[in-house]
């Protein structure tokens, strides 16, 4: 998830466990806990693009971190607070300390396994990513109560009744949202594959997950021999057919960069989802879990990564550059609409 919805849904965690104990610092200390996964974004400083994109959310979104992350952080809670005679320290055991810190930061990876990018759970023992593909990344209909019960906790005094009503707020509405969104694939996924046996698509596996901003519509992609099959479906469509273009993997283009490293890694990251084009002459190698850029209304719309493989300089901030591109008061009117069913 985004970086604002960490912090909020940390502070109303924070306050949900420890504010009676700790006053309106557990909000603070809540909505920083559950930031330190994104630690990760330090390795982007020193490394190529190839790299840090399997660096990001590898080892901070682990298991192994959570629990090395909670003990080492409340051993140093515990020491500095008490050492400047604060008291701060004291005020949760050791354990206490140790199981506030270790929710916010398993509730940390555990959303973020729910967006397209895939979360690496199991590292350092596997590079396998868990990705459930039921969140974009960034979902103003999750975050929305979270954020009013943030501004809601700052300004309320500490022993006010209605703190109890926002944190509620703050904590269910976002789960019968996700699990909602859940529902909604669960209908997405049993249309699509009726659909690939009705039109007598041959595929390996398929996945669906939401286009950006909301659970309504969902974007496909079903891999066959050669290529995939993308799609786009929303779930008040008034008709149950779906049309899918097909797009070429065209992997022999990659014969004369088939020794790099950053092809290596990118093949990794990708987790086979990915096809080669050509741009204005250049080589690109697009990852097609993240979408395209307003492909519900483009036939021909591009990856929103998409990485040169000939022109390394060009390939700064590849996950965010092609998510609104080209977004306007039109392009909005023509995503509402598709999201409608018309």
């Amino acid at each position: 998830m985004d970086s604002i919805t960490h912090i909020v849904l940390g502070a109303a965690i924070g306050e949900a466990v420890a504010g009676r104990t700790l006053g309106k610092r557990a909000m603070l200390i809540g909505a920083i806990a559950q930031s330190l996964p994104d630690i990760d974004f330090i390795t982007s400083f020193g490394w190529d693009t190839s790299r840090d994109l399997l660096s990001h959310r590898g080892f901070t979104h682990s298991f192994s971190f959570v629990v090395l992350a909670a003990v080492l952080l409340t051993w140093g809670v515990k020491r500095w607070f008490n050492k400047e005679g604060q008291g701060l320290g004291s005020a949760l055991s050791f354990r206490g300390w140790t199981l506030f810190i270790g929710l916010q930061l398993f509730v940390h990876i555990f959303l973020d396994a729910f967006n397209v990018y895939g979360t690496g759970w199991f590292e350092p023992f596997s590079h396998y990513r868990v990705s459930f593909r039921t969140l974009f990344v960034a979902d103003p209909f999750f975050s929305l109560f979270p954020g009013m019960a943030f501004l809601a906790l700052l300004v309320l005094p500490k022993h006010s009744r209605a703190r109890k009503y926002w944190i509620r707020l703050a904590l269910i509405i976002p789960c019968l949202y996700l699990s909602y969104g859940v529902v909604n694939k669960s209908r997405i996924d049993a249309r699509v594959e009726g659909e690939l046996a009705r039109q007598g698509i041959s595929y390996n596996r398929y996945f669906s997950t939401p286009t950006p901003l909301n659970e309504w519509l969902w974007y496909i992609v079903a891999e066959s021999h050669d290529g995939y099959y993308i799609g786009y479906g929303s779930v008040f469509d008034r008709r149950p057919e779906l049309s899918f273009r097909f797009i070429p993997r065209n992997d022999s283009l990659l014969w004369p960069v088939r020794d790099r490293s950053d092809l290596r890694r990118l093949l990794r990251f990708s987790q086979g989802y990915y096809a080669i084009d050509r741009w204005e002459g250049a080589l690109v190698f697009n990852d097609l879990r993240f979408g395209e850029i307003r492909g519900w209304d483009d036939p021909h719309a591009r990856s929103v990564l998409h990485y040169f493989l000939e022109r390394p300089e060009n390939n700064a901030a590849v996950v965010q550059r092609g998510r609104f591109a080209g977004w306007n008061a039109a392009s909005l009117k023509a995503f509402i609409k598709r999201i409608r069913g018309d």
